[in-house]
């Protein structure tokens, strides 16, 4: 089954200066040309074996880069694999990235989890889990947590279609309704959770009106529209700060390309509705938006996007540059205080490294 191209047709981009001045406009295309620029780079490294895994989110910039420039610096990200837009948005170094996609000693998670599954803590931005939903209880957690310790901070949870349909979506928005937590649920409705069509998973006529039965408001937005989707995400963090709870927003966007470099949507996607939904790519529309504005020209978007691409190449050439992560690093951070038992066990590895019995 295909998704009706017709369905769900976003209208016309709202203007700027709704939210975001020329020049915050400017700086958040800058940063949705890198992300897409990062994915088209990563798919061929995938490919070149070059790195083990990749999740693509182009098609879905304009939802990450315009919810996350409508965050507060000490809001806490509660991401799934997808988010690379958010991530950049919050000033996560692209080089850092690149170490996590490798594996590296740069890597802070040290190698331990699969590409695309990175989290920093001085950007507050959470580990992602593979786990479909999981990091919905936590955001909710988390912010009566920092409500107890009167942090005044909101947290976001990122999702896609296919999480509304699990447990922790069930069990996360009834907790963050019946407590009032300063949570927003960022669902970017890509219209296929893998290769399941969004009409298979629920006969709700949207994904945002779900937030009903939990006692909350629900909003949909054109998540192709950086404007709308930064105006929705202001109203619902200031709603969440000033303790009136949380805000379900379903942001309808597309993925352009696989589920991950594991998936070929060629067998379940018709090339027709991946073309309808090109039409409305983010970026396209956001590029045309500040042409008209003035603010930018055909040949500065050029430069742009040359500047975006080998900023990509200098980041890659220094992660692959990088040493391998020290084999040694697999007894860290197990337990605050090592144990006597770890103790000995980490002795016995460095003994058989030592004789070349374990190869680093």
């Amino acid at each position: 089954m295909t998704q009706d191209p017709g369905r769900a047709a976003p209208a016309a981009a709202t203007p700027p200066g709704e939210g975001l001045s020329n020049e915050e406009t400017l700086a958040a295309y800058r940063v949705m040309v890198l992300a897409r620029a990062t994915d088209e780079r990563c798919l061929t490294l995938q490919r070149q074996g070059r790195i083990g895994f990749y999740v693509p989110a182009s098609g879905q910039e304009a939802a990450q880069i315009g919810a996350a420039r409508a965050l507060h610096a000490e809001d806490w990200v509660f991401p799934a694999y997808r988010e690379l837009g958010v991530a950049l948005a919050r000033g996560v170094p692209l080089e850092a990235l690149f170490h996590q996609f490798i594996g590296n000693s740069g890597d802070v998670l040290k190698g331990r989890q699969m590409p695309n599954h990175y989290g920093y803590r001085e950007f507050r931005f959470v580990v992602a889990s593979s786990p479909i939903g999981t990091q919905i209880t936590q955001a909710v957690g988390a912010a009566l947590a920092a409500r107890r310790r009167k942090d005044p901070v909101v947290t976001i949870a990122f999702f896609g279609d296919g999480a509304t349909s699990s447990n922790d979506f069930h069990a996360g928005l009834n907790f963050a309704g019946v407590y009032r937590a300063p949570t927003i649920f960022f669902c970017q409705n890509n219209q296929w959770a893998i290769s399941l069509p969004r009409e298979k998973q629920t006969h709700s006529a949207t994904l945002a009106e779900k937030a009903n039965a939990y006692g909350f408001p629900g909003v949909v937005v054109d998540g192709t529209d950086l404007f709308a989707v930064h105006r929705a995400v202001s109203d619902a963090r200031r709603r969440a700060a000033s303790g009136q709870g949380p805000t379900l927003i379903e942001a309808q966007v597309y993925r352009f390309g696989p589920h991950s470099t594991s998936d070929d949507p060629r067998r379940y996607r018709a090339d027709t509705e991946v073309a309808h939904w090109k039409e409305m790519d983010p970026i396209k529309r956001a590029k045309e938006l500040l042409i008209g504005a003035g603010v930018l020209d055909e040949a500065r978007d050029t430069a742009l996007w040359e500047e975006a691409r080998a900023q990509v190449s200098r980041a890659l050439e220094s992660a692959e540059k990088t040493s391998p992560v020290e084999p040694g690093t697999l007894f860290d951070d197990v337990f605050a205080e090592p144990t006597p038992r770890l103790v000995e066990e980490r002795a016995e590895f460095d003994r058989l490294l030592a004789e070349g019995v374990i190869k680093p």
